[in-house]
């Protein structure tokens, strides 16, 4: 077992390094790759730093407590996801090329026509928080799958994920996690698909499956019971909420910046194709999984629910395929980990920073230190990979999301109407978490709806002062261009 993990994951960081040769040293090159990357290329890179620890732990813990109501989070996340990509996604891209800007913040900014950079400096600093933070959850999902099979320290696979982040980033930046995740791609979903086969084989088929889930009382069900609007409704809510979730994939820096990556924005509809197909058959697979774990792992007061698809992997394979498992875990882990931490940086050296940073090996350095402050985040995490992982995406969403979507249908929000957007999402965002409302409603739904609020409230003012003949600050209110 340790035998194969290790040589999946000497693989994966080779083919990293590897990336070296292609290397540009311009900042243009370390955080977008120069615009130059493959559709194929971006729609598995994107569906791999998508994915995550937040799959493979995540969502098969959450899966094994639910049941299959977890399906709305399939269901919702991919519909949501898909109304993002046409709406946004090749709009994103055009304006990155046409801008020049190297960051996901920046990019926004110039989309928006807006020269001030007040909006773009709180947004950096506030992202920058969650973006840290996601990328230490990464850290923790891996080193809690070497923990059960390896039986190592759970500092340890921290370490050595924090490590392979740093060799990626120093490499070659974005283009090296590109590469290596187009190859975790292929792990993750081999690991799962067989994961999932010889899970039902061993319990004797689809139909005694079935029969035996129906023995665990709300199981089956179709909604979850604790929601606290009972009934249809209630489910038809909880559904929308994780469509919401979906939807907030357009205020992740760290999958974004994949499609600006892009060759041209005219090839966007091929990394769509890639990305969307890949994506709905990992998460059907890995819905089925947390579902079969619950029956293959029968006593839910044992262990820990994260841990149930590494507890399989031992009790179902020879130790050379558990190795391979465990490959797929940790490289989805470190895929997103080491985009998070090159975003991390490109809002540090690009947006925060009162002066740009370009010679490439202060942009390397930066990132290494930032890897430095996530291995410390992970070490010192208390909560569950799945409560920091939802944390962090509604946060990147809720101060994103808004301003993306009015722009994509035409608006043009002056800087104080994006601060004020940003500030509402966020604040309505983190208040329903502190009620405890999220357990039955996705925080960004509430928070994206509060953003798209305020620009309307601005619009109507604007509107009235137009008509007044009031006096208005130039480019603080502006009507939208629809």
């Amino acid at each position: 077992m340790l035998i194969s993990f290790l040589l999946f994951v000497a693989i994966f960081t080779g083919i990293g390094l590897a990336s070296v040769w292609q290397s540009r040293g311009t900042k243009s090159d370390y955080y977008l790759a120069s615009n130059s990357i493959s559709p194929w290329l971006v729609g598995l890179s994107a569906v791999a730093t998508n994915n995550s620890g937040y799959m493979f732990i995540g969502v098969i813990g959450y899966t094994y407590v639910t049941g299959l109501a977890s399906i709305w989070l399939m269901l919702g996340w991919i519909t949501g996801d898909l109304i993002g990509s046409l709406l946004v996604h090749r709009k994103l891209r055009e304006r990155a090329g046409d801008s020049g800007e190297a960051s996901f913040a920046g990019a926004i900014r110039a989309w928006s026509g807006t020269t001030s950079k007040k909006w773009q400096l709180l947004v950096a600093v506030i992202s920058f928080a969650f973006l840290l933070t996601y990328a230490g959850a990464q850290l923790v999902a891996g080193s809690k799958a070497l923990h059960v099979l390896l039986d190592w320290p759970i500092w340890a696979g921290s370490l050595i994920g924090a490590v392979m982040v740093a060799l990626y980033c120093m490499a070659g930046g974005i283009r090296a996690s590109i590469w290596t995740d187009a190859a975790q791609s292929v792990v993750m979903i081999l690991a799962m698909g067989l994961l999932l086969f010889f899970s039902v084989q061993s319990m004797g088929g689809y139909t005694a499956v079935v029969a035996e889930m129906g023995t665990v009382e709300g199981f089956l069900d179709l909604f979850p019971r604790d929601l606290v609007v009972p009934g249809v409704a209630g489910g038809v809510i909880f559904a929308l909420g994780w469509l919401f979730a979906g939807l907030s994939v357009i205020g992740q820096p760290h999958i974004m910046v994949r499609f600006m990556s892009l060759s041209g924005a005219e090839k966007m509809v091929q990394a769509r194709l890639w990305y969307y197909l890949w994506f709905t058959a990992f998460y059907l697979m890995a819905t089925g999984v947390g579902m079969m774990s619950r029956i293959f792992l029968a006593d839910p007061g044992s262990f820990d629910a994260e841990l149930a698809l590494p507890m399989m992997a031992i009790e179902l394979f020879p130790p050379a395929v558990v190795g391979l498992v465990l490959a797929g875990i940790f490289a989805a882990t470190m895929s997103t980990a080491d985009s998070l931490l090159l975003s991390s940086s490109s809002t540090m050296t690009h947006d925060i920073l009162p002066q740009r940073i370009e010679k490439p090996l202060v942009l390397k350095i930066t990132t290494v230190v930032l890897t430095a402050i996530a291995l410390l985040l992970a070490l010192f995490n208390q909560q569950s990979v799945f409560a920091l992982v939802i944390m962090a995406w509604s946060g990147l969403a809720v101060i994103f999301g808004p301003i993306l979507l009015v722009l994509a249908f035409g608006g043009r929000p002056s800087t104080a109407t994006m601060i004020a957007m940003s500030v509402a999402g966020l604040g309505v965002a983190v208040l329903w978490r502190w009620l405890g409302w999220h357990n039955s409603v996705y925080e960004g739904m509430p928070g994206m709806l509060a953003g798209l609020l305020v620009y309307g409230i601005c619009c109507g003012l604007a509107a009235v002062y137009s008509r007044t003949g009031l006096p208005t600050e130039p480019g603080e209110l502006r009507q939208p261009d629809l």
